[in-house]
């Protein structure tokens, strides 16, 4: 099979545990870059977090971020871009801010969370990430509802953390009975993520294929996590990494190491190595569709 396209997560897979590149990564997706495969990002982090990422490894491509509501490779002209409405944003919140937990609405441009303190340091960490650009402005306020009365925001995403699972089951449940067209993912932990409905890394990966005219059995997928799932299983090679719970390494076609093991290098290395350049294969081998 030739792959035109590789796809890279963020967190765990290109980045190591202390969250830095390790060395050698921009040299490996050089490599397969000189081979004309398209190489691009796919996360739940904000644009211009993920743009820091590809800048650091001189990717100019389309990124898939904010778990693929915002597909970009500039901040002001998004290839594709969906949003929960204003309307539907603020209702959330008002839901959310019954129960004990950090709301985090992530737009493109901007951050706004809620103050409230919870038990786990952990959480707060994740509420307040060291992966944000400095330009990336973060703002906490005591009351989001009242807030966004004021100043109504349309969210690409929403990211929430409940003190505990009763308060995370208890929300899960509340929303799913007084909302549509939005769509949960749960994380292990405390943690779920709020998109607009039919928004996912594997439909943001399947919209950029299209753009490209790549196929999804052209790609590769190198992720880390369950929510990575959907991209792994529907790719022409789903690669899992060392670091990766059990169950996505099962449903892999492969596994390469750990994160802190040149995972994603190693994988580049094995699997591109013996493809020859697209314009190569362009002008040797006759092929129905490049």
């Amino acid at each position: 099979m030739i792959y035109r396209l590789l796809a890279i997560n963020i967190d765990g897979t290109l980045l190591r545990p202390n969250g830095r590149l390790q060395k050698g990564t921009k040299e490996a997706i050089d490599f397969v870059r000189e081979k004309g495969v398209y190489v691009t990002l796919f996360t739940n982090r904000n644009f211009q977090s993920a743009q820091k990422i590809a800048r650091a490894l001189k990717l100019g491509s389309i990124l898939i971020t904010h778990s693929g509501a915002f597909i970009s490779s500039s901040l002001d002209e998004p290839l594709i871009q969906k949003r929960i409405s204003e309307e539907k944003t603020f209702n959330l919140v008002q839901v959310l801010e019954h129960f004990d937990c950090n709301i985090r609405i992530c737009h493109e441009r901007f951050s706004l969370g809620n103050r409230r303190s919870l038990a786990s340091n952990l959480i707060a960490k994740t509420v307040l990430s060291s992966a944000d650009p400095v330009f990336y402005p973060v703002q906490f306020v005591e009351s989001l509802g009242d807030t966004l009365r004021d100043q109504p925001v349309a969210a690409p995403k929403i990211d929430v953390f409940f003190s505990s699972r009763q308060d995370k089951e208890q929300a899960l449940a509340t929303l799913a009975e007084a909302f549509e067209d939005i769509h949960i993912i749960e994380y292990e932990g405390e943690q779920i993520e709020i998109l607009p409905a039919n928004v996912s890394k594997l439909r943001g990966l399947q919209q950029l294929g299209s753009h490209l005219g790549i196929e999804p059995r052209e790609m590769v997928a190198i992720g880390d996590s369950m929510d990575d799932l959907e991209v792994i299983e529907n790719v022409g090679l789903g690669v899992a990494m060392g670091n990766a719970p059990v169950a996505l390494k099962k449903a892999a076609d492969w596994v390469t190491r750990s994160n802190n093991e040149h995972g994603v290098t190693y994988m580049i290395k094995e699997h591109f190595r013996k493809q020859f350049p697209l314009n190569f294969l362009k002008a040797h081998i006759k092929v129905k569709k490049w």
